[in-house]
């Protein structure tokens, strides 16, 4: 007799049947489709790794030729470029535009700054600032119960503000990845302000470029593991969809019932 022919055994059977095992199987299932939706909701709101392509490749573009000439313009005009092309790539592509148009603006703002002072420098100061303005935001918000975090991804999980009122163990995540967020910015910019008075231009904006990505990592990281352990999003607009529903069904009722009234 082969092993499929073997009676099975009633401790056996008494497993495969057992509804805690069945539960433990349903709650590991249900924990890893809430990972699942939550790391793609990260990625839509940040923008994956084409984002962060967007994000790095100007500054890097502009401390590579900087590095190599010395020449300002040359430097400027290059970053500029890049990030108008990232941009016309996604208008073509028909996709979302709105790292790519940061970028721009980022870029913009750091030429102009640049080119105001005569200072190569200066093209990183408005991202350091706008880095440092970010970092205290995020604290503030998480502090006054209100987590910046929160904000940015209600609306990516279609639950828009619900966590503030319903569900107090989103808000719970929410806060903590704000603080996260807050700190690990405020890290970056207790590094990067000194160098910025101490470091030569290329030397602090390679410094920069190391900095772009890791401490963003980490910042995406620790949002996915608390709102991974964090109850569900409570879906509003499926609530709004299901309310609607039921009020044409009520007032279908309704009108059947002025027709026929003897039905």
């Amino acid at each position: 007799m082969t092993s499929l022919d073997k009676p099975t055994s009633d401790t056996d059977q008494s497993h495969r049947t057992d509804p805690r095992h069945t539960g433990g199987r349903h709650a590991a299932q249900q924990d890893a489709e809430s990972k699942t939706v939550t790391e793609a909701a990260l990625f839509e709101a940040f923008g994956g790794v084409r984002g962060m392509v967007e994000t790095v490749l100007p500054g890097l573009l502009f401390v590579t030729i900087f590095t190599i000439n010395k020449n300002l313009n040359a430097s400027a005009i290059a970053a500029l470029a890049v990030s108008l092309v990232l941009v016309v790539v996604r208008l073509i592509r028909r996709d979302t535009v709105k790292h790519a148009f940061s970028g721009v603006f980022g870029v913009a703002f750091g030429v102009l700054f640049a080119k105001m002072t005569g200072d190569a420098k200066d093209f990183y100061l408005p991202g350091m600032l706008y880095t440092l303005g970010l970092s205290v935001a995020y604290i503030a918000t998480a502090a006054a119960g209100v987590p910046l975090i929160g904000l940015i991804l209600g609306p990516v999980f279609k639950e828009n503000l619900s966590w503030r009122t319903r569900n107090p163990g989103r808000k719970k995540a929410y806060t903590k990845a704000s603080y996260a967020w807050g700190f690990i910015l405020l890290a970056k910019c207790a590094i990067l302000f000194p160098l910025y008075w101490w470091a030569d231009t290329t030397q602090f904006g390679w410094v920069l470029i190391a900095l772009k990505i890791p401490p963003f990592l980490l910042a995406v990281y620790l949002t996915w593991i608390f709102l991974a352990k964090a109850p569900p999003p409570i879906d509003v607009f499926a609530e709004m969809e299901a309310e609607e529903q039921a009020e044409k069904e009520r007032k279908a009722q309704a009108a059947a019932a002025v027709r026929d009234p003897e039905a």
